[in-house]
C-alpha cells in the first residue's frame, strides 16, 4: 500500500512538473504601442490566449499546430509561422485601411483589468485619463470605483487618497516600479503629477509584490510617464477653468540615435482668481502656482538597457481668509512654498534571452523642503531620501521562476515646529536595508501562485519579516479567483503627513514611542466574463480585510479641541466589499456601474480613557459610480458622462456643551460631463466638473472666529467648491 502511494505521489509529481513548452511574445501596433486584449491562438484550433496590459502572451504549444494567428478588431490579422518556441516573439499588427483611405478601428478600453496578472491590478490608460479635467494624479480617478480622492482640510487644498476605507498613507505610491512621494510629499504629491506627462495608471489592491517593498498595506499605484523611445514627436496639453485656473502642458521627444533617446516634460500651473462661494470669508481653494520640469534619457545597447532622469518642482500655495471680497485687517492666512528635486536612474542587463534571466539596478534620490506659515505658526520640513534596489530574476521553465534582491531606504528629516511660543524640532534619520526572495509557480496559466518573503532592519524598529502570497485560480476562460494575503509595515511620519491639521486652533498631541505600523492584508476577488449578444458583460466582486496589529491612532474624538496620536490599545480594521460590471452595449458605447460597501473601525480612548470602537471619521459607508462613455464612427466626437453617488458617515465627536457641527454628515451626489472633438492631429474638449453645484456649505467650523478655540478647517466630508467649467486643447505630432 505505502509503495502504491509513493508511485502515485511520484506521478501526480511528474504530471504537475513535465509542462509542454509555451510560446512567449509580445504584441505591438504601428507606433509599438502595446496591443492589449489581442487573440493569440494556433490555426485551426480553439488553443489560445489574449495579451494583458503589457501586450505580453504565453500560449502552451500543441501538437501538429506551428502556426500562430494574432488579430484585434481593427487591425489585419497576422499568421506567423513558428519554428522555435525558446525565441521570444516581436509581433506587430498593422491598422486595417478601407476604401478612401478611412482607418477602420475599435475603440481602445480605458480601463483594463488584466486578466493574466496574478495581482488584482487595473490599468488606467491615457485614453481613460482624457475623459475627465485630468490636470493631475488627484484628478485622475474620477471614472474608477476603487479609488477616492477628497480634500484633507479647507484651507491648504492638501488631498488624499482612500482605498479600502484607508487614507492613502497606507498605500504605496511608485512613480515607474520604484518608491515615491512619501513623507513630506505625500500630503500633496497628488498635485506633483501634471495629467499629461502620465501614459498610465496601475492601481493594486491589497498586498502586492514583495519586490518593491514592505510598505503597502492597503493597496499600491504606480504612475509611468511618457517614456522617449515611444512618446510623440511633440505634444501640448493647454486648460483653463472659469474658476481662473489655466495650466500649460508640453513634451518632446528625440531619437539621438538608434540607441539613445531624451525627452523633455514641461509644467506651468496657475490658479490666482480668489473665490468664496459660501461667503463665509474663507477662500475655497488656495491659490496656487506650480512649476514642474523633467528630463529623461533612455539608452538600449544590444542586452543592456539604462534609463536617467531628473526633476524638479517648485509650487507655491496661499490659503485662508479671501481678503479681496472681506475687509480684514489681520487676515487669517496659511502660506506653503514647495522646492523638490529627483533624480533616479535605472539599469539592466540581459543574461540570458532563452532562459528569461536578467539582473537590474535601481537608483533614486530626493530633496524635498515645505516652507509653511499657518497664520502665524510656523512649520518648516526637509527630507532627504535615498533608495537602491538590486534585483535578479530567473526563469527555469514555463512553470518556475525566481526573484530575488537586496534593497535599501534612507530618510532624513528635519522638522521644525513653533506653537505656543515653544519650538519643538523633530529630526529623524531611518535607514533600512533589506532582502526578498519571491517564487511564481504556474500550471497552464489555469493555476499562479506567488509566494514573496522579504526581511528588513530598520535603525528605530530592528528586525521585520514581510510575507506575502498570491493565487489565480482560472478553471474556465470565463471564470478567474484571485487569493491573497499578506503582511505590510509603515513608519509614521506625524508631522509631515498631518501638518495639514495646523489650520485649525486643535493642539496636537504626540505620544512617545509611537510604534512602526504593522497589519495583515486578506482578500479575495471573483472575476466573469461572459458572453452576452455578441458582446462580453465584465463582472467582478471582491472582498479585502485589512487588520492592524499596531497603529498610531489619529484621534479627533476624545477631545473637539485637540488631535492626537498614540498607539492602538485594541482592534482596527477595515472591511471593503465590491461590485463592478462594464459592458459595451453597442459599437462605442461603453457603461461601467459600480457599488462599494466599507466598514472601518477603530478603538479610541475617550475623555476618560476608557476605549470605545467607532467608524473612521470622513469616511463614507458606500460609494456607487455610474460612468458612460460614446465615441462616435472614426472617432470624431466623445461624450463623457459620470455620476458619483457617496454614502454619508460618522464626523469627529463635536463638543458636547456647544456643538457646532452634526455627529455625522449626509449622502451626496457629484456629477461630471465632458465632450471632445477629434481632429487629425489635435483635439479641443469642454466639460463641467461638480455639474450640479453640490457643495459641502460650511467645510470651517467657526470662521468668523480663526484665531479663536472652536476654529477648524479640518471638518471636510464633501465637495469643498461649486461647479466648474472648463476647456481645453491638445495637439500632438506622434512619432509615426
Amino acid at each position: 500500500m505505502l509503495k502504491q502511494l509513493y508511485l502515485i505521489i511520484i506521478l501526480i509529481f511528474f504530471a504537475i512538473t513535465a509542462q509542454a513548452k509555451e510560446v512567449k511574445g509580445h504584441v505591438f501596433d504601428d507606433n509599438d504601442q502595446p496591443i492589449i486584449g489581442a487573440n493569440v491562438y494556433w490555426e485551426g484550433t480553439q488553443q489560445g490566449t489574449t495579451t494583458d496590459v503589457d501586450g505580453a502572451f504565453k500560449l502552451k504549444t500543441r501538437e501538429g499546430a506551428n502556426k500562430l494567428v494574432v488579430s484585434y478588431i481593427g487591425y489585419e490579422t497576422f499568421v506567423l509561422p513558428v519554428t522555435n518556441v525558446d525565441e521570444p516573439l516581436k509581433i506587430k499588427l498593422k491598422g486595417e485601411v478601407a476604401l478612401e483611405e478611412v482607418v477602420i478601428s475599435e475603440r481602445k478600453i480605458g480601463t483594463i483589468a488584466s486578466r493574466t496578472s496574478v495581482l488584482q491590478t487595473q490599468k488606467i490608460t491615457y485614453d481613460e485619463l482624457c475623459r475627465a479635467a485630468c490636470c493631475n494624479l488627484a484628478e485622475s480617478f474620477e471614472t474608477n470605483p476603487s479609488v477616492d480622492v477628497s480634500y484633507a482640510d479647507a484651507a491648504t487644498g492638501a488631498r488624499q487618497i482612500k482605498l479600502l476605507g484607508l487614507a492613502g498613507t497606507y498605500v504605496q505610491m511608485l512613480t515607474e516600479n520604484y518608491p515615491n512621494f512619501r513623507g513630506a510629499a505625500s500630503l500633496y504629491g497628488l498635485d506633483y503629477v501634471p495629467g499629461a506627462w502620465m501614459e498610465s495608471i496601475q492601481v493594486s489592491k491589497g498586498t502586492s509584490s514583495v519586490k518593491n517593498g514592505y510598505e503597502a498595506l492597503a493597496g499600491q499605484i504606480n504612475v509611468e510617464f511618457k517614456k522617449p523611445p515611444t512618446a510623440d514627436i511633440f505634444s501640448v496639453n493647454l486648460f483653463g477653468s472659469d474658476a481662473g485656473r489655466y495650466e500649460g502642458n508640453a513634451d518632446a521627444s528625440w531619437h539621438i540615435n538608434d540607441k539613445v533617446s531624451t525627452g523633455l516634460l514641461v509644467h506651468y500651473s496657475n490658479d490666482k482668481k480668489q473665490h468664496d462661494g459660501n461667503d463665509d470669508g474663507f477662500l475655497d481653494t488656495p491659490l496656487r502656482e506650480q512649476v514642474n520640469l523633467m528630463n529623461r534619457w533612455y539608452h538600449k545597447l544590444d542586452k543592456y538597457v539604462a534609463q536617467y532622469g531628473v526633476r524638479y518642482l517648485h509650487e507655491s500655495r496661499t490659503g485662508g481668509q479671501a481678503t479681496k471680497h472681506h475687509d480684514f485687517a489681520d487676515p487669517y492666512k496659511v502660506h506653503l512654498n514647495t522646492n523638490r528635486a529627483e533624480l533616479y536612474t535605472k539599469q539592466a542587463y540581459i543574461i540570458d534571452n532563452e532562459k528569461v534571466e536578467s539582473v537590474a539596478l535601481i537608483l533614486s534620490g530626493s530633496y524635498h523642503e515645505q516652507k509653511s506659515m499657518y497664520d502665524r505658526t510656523p512649520y518648516n520640513v526637509y527630507q532627504n531620501n535615498v533608495y537602491a534596489s538590486l534585483l535578479y530574476e530567473k526563469e527555469f521553465s514555463p512553470a518556475h521562476s525566481l526573484s530575488t534582491g537586496l534593497s535599501m531606504n534612507y530618510d532624513g528629516f528635519n522638522e521644525n515646529l513653533l506653537q505656543n511660543d515653544v519650538r519643538n524640532v523633530f529630526d529623524r534619520t531611518e535607514v533600512v536595508p533589506g532582502a526578498y526572495l519571491q517564487y511564481t509557480y504556474n500550471l497552464n496559466d489555469k493555476l499562479i501562485v506567488l509566494g514573496g518573503i522579504r526581511a528588513d532592519y530598520s535603525s528605530l524598529y530592528d528586525f521585520f519579516v514581510t510575507p506575502r502570497v498570491h493565487i489565480k485560480y482560472n478553471p474556465f476562460d470565463w471564470f478567474h479567483v484571485r487569493v491573497s494575503a499578506g503582511k505590510g509595515f509603515r513608519t509614521a511620519n506625524i508631522l509631515a503627513e498631518n501638518n495639514f491639521l495646523l489650520s485649525s486652533s486643535r493642539k496636537m498631541n504626540i505620544a512617545d514611542n509611537l510604534d512602526q505600523e504593522e497589519a495583515w492584508n486578506t482578500g479575495v476577488n471573483l472575476a466573469f466574463y461572459i458572453p452576452l449578444f455578441g458582446k462580453e458583460l465584465t463582472l467582478n466582486g471582491e472582498w479585502y480585510y485589512t487588520n492592524f496589529l499596531k497603529q498610531v491612532v489619529v484621534d479627533m474624538d476624545s477631545d473637539p479641541h485637540a488631535v492626537s496620536f498614540y498607539n492602538l490599545d485594541g482592534k482596527s480594521y477595515s472591511n471593503s466589499f465590491q461590485v463592478e460590471a462594464t459592458y459595451p452595449f453597442f459599437r462605442g458605447f461603453t457603461l461601467t456601474a459600480a457599488y462599494r460597501y466599507t466598514d472601518a473601525k477603530t478603538d479610541y480612548r475617550n475623555a476618560a480613557g476608557v476605549t470605545q470602537r467607532l467608524k473612521k471619521p470622513l469616511v463614507s459607508d458606500y460609494k456607487g459610480l455610474l460612468t458612460a462613455s460614446y465615441q462616435t464612427p472614426l472617432k470624431k466626437w466623445q461624450f463623457d458622462l459620470t455620476g458619483q453617488f457617496n454614502g454619508g458617515g460618522r464626523m469627529p465627536a463635536p463638543d458636547a456643551t456647544n456643538p457646532l457641527w452634526k455627529s455625522d454628515f449626509n449622502a451626496y451626489t457629484v456629477v461630471n460631463a465632458q465632450i471632445t472633438k477629434y481632429f487629425r492631429r489635435w483635439s479641443v474638449y469642454i466639460g463641467a466638473e461638480n455639474l450640479f453645484d453640490y457643495k459641502q456649505s460650511h467645510p470651517i467650523i467657526d470662521a468668523e472666529n480663526p484665531r479663536g478655540d472652536n476654529f477648524d478647517g479640518s471638518m471636510v466630508w464633501g465637495p469643498v467648491h461649486g461647479r466648474k467649467i472648463y476647456a481645453g486643447l491638445r495637439f500632438n505630432i506622434s512619432r509615426d
